[in-house]
Parts: structure tokens; C-alpha cells; sequence
């Protein structure tokens, strides 16, 4: 391809709207244009990137018996309205706003599915009706689609974006539980191929379901996540997951309840530098509203309290946590709840209390008095306030312990590279997709899913692998091959023509730059785009002997002949295992 030719064009400075590396350079590069929040078009050069990574995913999800398909996009509302056989909400309602809905002529309830689950177990239950016929994989690459609320990071956040996800079925867990390990190899394969800096961390199933998940993360500070990773065992989760034991507080005697006046201490901070005690002498209570019902979570005070984890104990404790959301003034004046200040204490029985464990450790605690510029001093369980639900709903912190040995957990910013669920049984009981096995009895099926955002992982190379002067990419992701530069056309044009056609004639894929700039345009823009290969025609080169040849991600350079130069990039290509 000639660059005169190409649909690009670079940019000298990094676009106001671009917030990281990746967005900066994919913008500046000419791989990606914004068409609006969380909406982007791939341009020729991303386009072929994009390619390159589907072709990586495919060659290992073939690799372990995954069978590609293209599944529908526009499905009916009601298999998303079906809830599961154990209760709960549906995922219509788990998905709420960020799932995108319509109506057919016919007034048909449609939505844009931002993932498979449904459609995949309605075709097993078509078609996998034996214990002959598993296990099976099915994968697809597939444009989703999410109205998330804030977009952000370039591809690293967006409402528009290509997947590849996977659904297997097996007989019983100890076939899916094979899957499962059987995929994880491959989304490792996957990722070392991408060249990039991964783990595999426990994490929250979230909207999928299932009672375990694995999150691959690409290690960076780009990233929304934190993880959390023990220092002495492999133990590593995801923030929403992460486990932790709570600092133990030395038992006390009980003391009597004592009101103080405690002016402008709204806040945990004012709390104990007016009082002169540890947070963790303190309760934190933050009031949210679940359907409806006003919900007051408490944690200690040196802690902070986790959503997911508490959305998670009211989904189980049957409460639909859909709408979760912190209480709005006018709520709180309706239960006669003072906004910092409040406490567990002296609450009505309709008033759902959830306390995190860390309450069950230490005594005399300080709580809110319910009233302005006041708090009570030495407040016990269970002699003083009542708890409805006991449960990890706390967030776990840089320096925490860990729970399975005793080490320190570190924390450090990550970004979703892949998921992976064990689901079990969840979608067959909803559309009883069920086989015979050997005896003739009907058993459900066991699902798993399994999911990588391609165009994410498009950005986390370019977050992991660039300089201050542009992109380097991994051979096998790149664009192309070789960047081929023609400089001083006028001397070495018939030249440079001759090895970009021998070049191309050979199977090999070249960006030729034989526009009429400078040296240094060509140049920058090389280092920009990201090639792997450098080669440069000029007359420096040819008066020393050659043309020259420059990996991206190297200082040093060689010279080779015209007559050699074809054979001597094969044999660069091949000794990086691009051919």
C-alpha cells in the first residue's frame, strides 16, 4: 500500500478529547476517528490491526475445538425478560439502561444484544440433545452494543464495539470445569501473542451470572480497575471480588452509651481529628435505595463501602438491586434521616440494615446521634442496634491481609483484557435445555462464556508497547510488515518502486511512503504508526552500500545490499516468526 494512496492522515498534536496514551497515538496515527461519545470508525490501518488480532483469537479458538458462527444481533425482549429458577431479576432489569431497545413495525419489543447467552442456549437446546453430541464450543466476532453512561479512554470504555465471545456446553461441571481450563489457555496464548503484560485475577460475574469467573488483566495505569495481588501466594481478585481480612480490634468493656456534641463533623476525617480516635473506632453509614426501600449499609470506619459487593448480598437476600442507587435528599428526609449523621441506632424495622463483618471485630464504637453536630460515643451490637444482613461489603485496600495466608495484598491499576464464566446451569433452567445421557435420563446442560473486547485489546497494546515517539507494534499485530520510505525520490524513485514491487511480489505486506515530504515528516511518521520494519531507500543508503534496515523498537541499524535486500528481510521476518 502507498501512503499517497492511504485513507490517514497523522497528526502533529495530541487532540484535545484524547484522555489516554492509546487514544492519543491510535488518533494521532490515523487508525481510529470519533464519530461520537463511545463511537468510533476504524480506519484502513486499524482496520488491518483489528484483523490481525481476529486472526490470532481464531487460530487458538479453533485450536481447542471452538466452531465459528455469526448469531443474531436484533432479538426479542422477552428472552431477556425470562429470570432465572433460583429468583431474582432478569436480565433485562440486570441490564437496565445500558441495554439498547426498540420496537419492530409490528410494535415488537426488540433490544440490540450486548452479548449471547440467551440465543446460544436456545440453539443448544435445538440441537445438542444427546450426550453424543458434547461437548461443543461455539464462538462468533461480533459488533455489541452497551449505552454506557461514560464513555471514556478511547476504546478502552465505548458503547459500540467489536467482540469475540465463545459459549461452551458439557454434560456436568467436571466438563465444564475442562472447558473452562481449556480456554484459559487459550486467552493466555492469546495475549502472550499480543506481546502483552497480563494476569489472571478472580473477579465478580456480574450480569452474566455464575458462581465463578476469571478477569485477564493487562497490567496498566490506564486502567479503571484495581487489583489486588498477594505478595507470598497466588491469590489475586479484582476490587468487586477481592477478599480480605478485617484488622482486628482489641475487645473492650462495654461502656455506656455517651452523646457529644460534635460541630461541622460530617465527615469520618472531622470525626477523629475532633474526637482524637482511629477511623476504626468509628461507623461509617452510607443509605442507599434499593426498589424502592431504603437500605442503611455499615462499615467501619477505616473502611470503604464496596457496590458490587453490596449489590451482589441484596440480590441473594432477594431485594432487586437494579435501580441501587445512594439516597437523594428528598429520600432521606422522608425516613427523617440526618445526612451525616445517622446511625444504625433507633431505626425503624422497614429500614433494611446491612453491616459489613468488620463491626463483628471490636466494641465502643462512635455512630452518628441522628441529630445535627451530635454523635454517641460506645455503641454496641447487639445491645444497641439491630442488624439485618451480616456480609463482606467492604473494599479491599493497598497493605490489606490476605485472607487464604496471611501475606500482604498490593494493589495496582489494571484493565479488562478478557472474561471467562463457569455459568452452570442458569440459562438451561430458564429455556430447559436439557440431554439424554447414557441411561436415557434428561439432565441439563452446564454453560460456560467467554468473552475478549478486540478493539480494547487493540488500545492496551498500544498503552503497553510505545515511546514518546509513537506505537510499537508487535510484529503479528501490525499493519503491515515493513515500512518502506523512499527518500530523495528524485534520485532513488526508480529504486524504491522496484524493491516495494519485488517486495509485495514476494508475499510480503509493505506501507510504502513515497509521498513528497521531507526526510523528517517520513521518519516521525514512521515512529507514529508503529511499524516493526523500517526500511529506508535514500542516497545515504545507497552511497553506503544498500538500503538500510531498522527495527522500531531498536536504536542500531544495518546496511544491505540492493540485490540482497528482498532475501534479507524474509530472513528478518522469519527469525521474528513472522513468516
Amino acid at each position: 500500500m502507498r501512503v499517497s494512496q492511504l485513507l490517514t492522515t497523522t497528526l502533529r498534536e495530541a487532540p484535545r478529547e484524547a484522555e489516554e496514551r492509546s487514544h492519543e497515538l491510535l488518533l494521532r496515527a490515523g487508525f481510529i476517528r470519533q464519530l461520537t461519545a463511545g463511537v468510533y470508525s476504524y480506519l484502513p490501518l486499524g482496520n488491518r490491526v483489528l484483523r490481525n488480532i481476529m486472526q490470532i483469537v481464531r487460530e487458538e479458538m479453533d485450536r481447542i475445538g471452538g466452531q465459528e458462527v455469526i448469531l443474531p444481533m436484533l432479538q426479542p425482549e422477552e428472552i431477556w425478560d425470562q429470570r432465572p429458577a433460583s429468583g431474582g431479576p432478569s436480565r433485562l432489569e440486570l441490564y437496565g439502561p445500558v441495554l439498547f431497545r426498540l420496537q419492530d413495525r409490528k410494535e415488537r419489543a426488540m433490544v440490540i444484544a450486548p452479548t449471547h447467552e440467551e440465543v446460544s442456549a436456545l440453539l443448544a437446546k435445538e440441537f445438542l440433545r444427546s450426550y453424543r453430541d458434547l461437548p461443543q464450543m461455539l464462538y462468533q466476532f461480533q459488533v455489541k452494543l452497551r449505552d454506557e453512561p461514560r464513555p471514556r479512554g478511547g476504546l478502552l470504555r465505548v458503547r459500540e464495539f467489536l467482540m469475540k465471545d465463545l459459549y461452551s456446553f458439557d454434560a456436568d461441571q467436571a466438563g465444564l470445569d475442562r472447558s473452562f481450563e481449556r480456554v484459559k489457555g487459550a486467552y493466555q496464548a492469546i495475549f502472550r501473542r499480543c506481546g502483552l503484560d497480563f494476569l489472571s485475577v478472580q473477579a465478580d460475574s456480574g450480569v452474566i451470572g455464575g458462581k465463578e469467573s476469571l478477569e485477564f488483566v493487562a497490567i496498566t495505569d490506564a486502567g479503571e480497575d484495581t487489583i489486588l495481588k498477594c505478595d507470598t501466594c497466588d491469590y489475586a481478585a479484582n476490587q468487586e471480588k477481592a477478599e480480605f481480612v478485617r484488622t482486628a480490634l482489641p475487645e473492650e468493656l462495654a461502656l455506656p452509651l455517651e452523646e457529644v456534641h460534635t460541630p461541622g463533623c460530617m465527615a469520618i476525617s472531622d470525626l477523629v481529628a475532633y474526637l482524637n480516635i482511629p477511623e476504626a473506632k468509628t461507623m461509617k453509614v452510607v443509605c442507599y435505595v434499593a426498589s424502592g426501600r431504603m437500605v442503611l449499609v455499615v462499615v467501619r470506619g477505616d473502611l470503604e463501602v464496596n457496590e458490587v459487593k453490596l449489590t451482589n448480598t441484596l440480590n441473594r437476600a432477594g431485594v432487586n438491586a437494579t435501580d441501587l442507587h445512594l439516597a437523594t435528599p428528598e429520600e432521606l428526609a422522608r425516613e427523617g434521616i440526618i445526612a451525616g449523621y445517622t446511625s444504625p441506632l433507633q431505626k425503624d424495622e422497614h429500614i433494611l440494615i446491612i453491616a459489613d463483618t468488620s463491626l463483628q471485630q471490636g466494641n465502643n464504637f462512635v455512630a452518628g446521634a441522628n441529630r445535627v453536630d451530635y454523635h454517641v460515643q460506645h455503641v454496641n451490637y447487639p445491645r444497641d442496634f439491630r442488624v439485618d444482613l451480616w456480609a463482606d461489603i467492604a473494599s479491599a485496600y493497598d497493605q490489606a491481609t490476605c485472607t487464604f495466608c496471611g501475606g500482604t495484598l498490593h494493589a495496582f491499576r489494571g484493565c479488562e483484557l478478557g472474561h471467562i464464566f463457569k455459568i452452570g446451569t442458569r440459562y438451561a433452567e430458564m429455556f430447559d435445555v436439557s440431554y439424554l445421557d447414557a441411561e436415557g435420563n434428561a439432565r441439563l446442560i452446564q454453560m460456560g462464556s467467554y468473552g475478549i473486547g478486540i478493539g480494547r485489546l487493540m488500545a492496551l497494546i498500544v498503552e503497553q508497547q510505545h515511546d514518546d515517539k509513537g506505537i510499537i507494534w508487535p510484529l503479528q499485530i501490525a499493519p503491515y510488515q515493513i515500512a518502506l520510505l523512499g527518500l530523495d525520490l528524485d534520485k532513488t524513485g526508480s529504486i524504491a518502486e522496484q524493491l516495494y514491487a519485488d517486495l509485495t511480489a514476494a508475499g510480503l505486506s509493505v506501507l510504502f511512503d513515497d509521498r513528497a515530504e521531507t526526510a523528517g515528516v517520513k521518519f516521525n511518521d514512521a515512529d507514529l504508526i508503529g511499524l516493526s520494519l523500517r526500511v529506508v531507500v535514500s542516497k545515504r543508503s545507497l552511497k553506503n552500500g544498500g538500503v538500510e534496515l531498522k527495527w522500531r523498537a531498536r536504536k542500531e541499524s544495518s546496511i544491505v545490499p540492493i540485490a540482497e535486500a528482498v532475501q534479507a528481510i524474509r530472513d528478518a521476518l522469519q527469525e521474528k516468526g513472522s513468516l
